[in-house]
């Protein structure tokens, strides 16, 4: 948790070299927690429009992101 307080500051940084670096490793992070949260949904029973709802985006565009990775891909019930 430390880290992520510390990369959030440093995102703010006025040194742009400061600022991008830590928006990358934000975006990697936001990246694999919500690849682990899709995998939670549906692992829960969740539809790919379920999640997509929540995430703000189209069920083909979740869909199609994690489809038949780690094993993500049920059939809809």
């Amino acid at each position: 948790m430390d880290e992520t307080v510390k990369l959030a500051g440093e995102a703010s940084s006025r040194d742009p070299a400061v600022g991008l670096r830590a928006v990358r490793a934000l975006r990697t992070l936001v990246e694999r927690l919500e690849a682990l949260q899709v995998a939670n949904a549906r692992e829960a029973g969740w539809s790919w429009q379920d999640i997509a709802s929540v995430l703000g985006v189209s069920r083909q565009a979740v869909h199609k992101k994690y489809a038949g990775k780690s094993g993500l891909l049920r059939r809809e019930r």
